[in-house]
């Protein structure tokens, strides 16, 4: 068997099965890598490449050292998901916007702290024959190694489900997210979801800058901002490049009875197809407001498919929030945070000229947590990205936010004050 491949550099080659996998390879042990194992943390993806057409495709990633994996597939769009520990990717940063055949695109990053993952999309129903990885040997850096071959549906759908819910890797293992510090503590919780993070890259700039960075800086310096008022406790869904699900991020704020949830993100669109700068403020409602909400909504509720999450087994209650929502004042709340958030904006940086909208965001279906998802401007407008890259827009704009949440709560604050009395 033979594969033709495409290097990350942009040059073509040919190379035989036999050598990334010949018997050699397969009866060697543990063997120098380019990079000593010694000194890394973590195993290191240095290479990647992809090849074959429309009816079989190989997938080789170069590691500093082998790795245990695991795989499971999806459908509705086609995937075909490895689990792995984690692993520090030092590729191309174009690397997987395109592929090759069968294979669309790949993507890869942290879903947990010390677990990776790669997702693969493909142009249809696949089955994967092999997968696996070799231990480095004879000068050759260690690799993981899929073999896919294009199929029909029902046989897709059929190994799908023959897979136990035990055997799709380390992902389904995940922790619970740690609960905030002094859970009995009787200020109130403001809970900060920086968006995306690990191997969803939210949007990225022209000049390469990706979302999922620039709305996890934000939220330190806010979170910052708020802990030193000493009026809330704070909690991040996330501090660091990690995935976390939409719906774990919705059970986070539920669980520990926050008070306040605010979802932080950055938007890109091109010239031609709407206003492309200012922030803007959304909150939750079953109808959109506008055809870019709903594009925005839509877009940002396929983050759990991006990150290769199984839904399969999760609850279409949705509908069912929204209509319990509507009945709650919590929707009041969302909105009377979202108006006095961007009275407080105006002041400090560009709006939207609708800044102010509402559509069916998944991170904002907690029906008893007020919430609100800010996109801060967006990546795709010049001006708007200098801002958001600079660390003296973001002190700024953070204390305007600050300011706005000591507004909301001045009056519940000041009743458990008078309370206490």
């Amino acid at each position: 068997m033979t594969f033709r491949f495409a290097s990350l550099a942009g040059a073509t080659f040919w190379v035989a099965a036999v050598a990334l996998y010949g018997p050699s390879a397969l009866a060697a042990g543990e063997g120098a890598s380019a990079r000593s194992p010694a000194t890394e943390t973590f195993p290191v993806a240095s290479e990647v490449r992809v090849g074959g057409d429309d009816r079989q495709a190989r997938f080789v990633m170069d590691l500093s050292r082998k790795v245990e994996i695991a795989t499971f597939m999806l459908a509705d769009p086609y995937r075909v998901v490895v689990d792995l520990p984690q692993v520090t990717f030092k590729l191309p940063s174009n690397a997987g916007l395109h592929g090759r055949g069968l294979i669309k695109a790949f993507r890869y990053g942290l879903v947990m702290k010390g677990g990776s993952r790669i997702v693969i999309d493909t142009k249809g129903p696949v089955q994967l024959k092999k997968a696996f990885t070799l231990a480095a040997a004879a000068g050759q850096p260690a690799r993981l190694v899929l073999d896919l071959k294009a199929t029909d549906r029902a046989s897709f759908l059929h190994a799908i489900a023959v897979e136990t819910r035990s055997d799709r890797g380390m992902a389904s293992k995940r922790e619970r997210i740690a609960p905030p510090a002094n859970d009995n503590d009787p200020r109130p919780l403001i809970v900060l979801d920086p968006g995306h993070g690990g191997i969803d890259t939210g949007t990225r700039s022209k000049g390469g800058e990706l979302e999922k960075d620039v709305v996890l800086a934000f939220a330190k310096v806010l979170r910052g901002d708020l802990e030193r008022t000493g009026k809330y406790r704070v909690a991040m869904t996330r501090s660091d490049d990690t995935y976390v699900a939409l719906g774990e991020r919705v059970r986070f704020a539920r669980v520990h009875h926050a008070a306040l949830f605010v979802s932080i993100h950055a938007d890109f669109l091109p010239r031609g197809e709407g206003q492309t700068d200012g922030a803007s403020i959304y909150t939750l409602s079953e109808h959109a407001s506008d055809a870019e909400a709903a594009r925005l909504a839509e877009a940002e509720n396929k983050a759990d498919v991006i990150a290769g999450v199984d839904l399969t087994a999760e609850p279409d209650d949705v509908a069912n929030i929204l209509v319990d929502l509507a009945q709650r004042e919590t929707k009041t709340f969302s909105v009377q945070f979202a108006r006095t958030a961007i009275g407080e904006l105006k002041v400090v940086t560009p709006l939207h000229k609708h800044p102010i909208k509402s559509a069916g965001f998944k991170v904002l279906t907690a029906p008893d947590v007020p919430s609100v998802l800010i996109e801060l401007g967006y990546m795709s407008d010049r001006n708007d990205l200098k801002h958001l890259v600079s660390s003296a827009w973001r002190r700024r704009t953070a204390a305007a936010l600050t300011q706005a949440i000591d507004t909301f709560f001045a009056p519940r604050l000041a009743g458990a004050a008078n309370g206490a009395r």
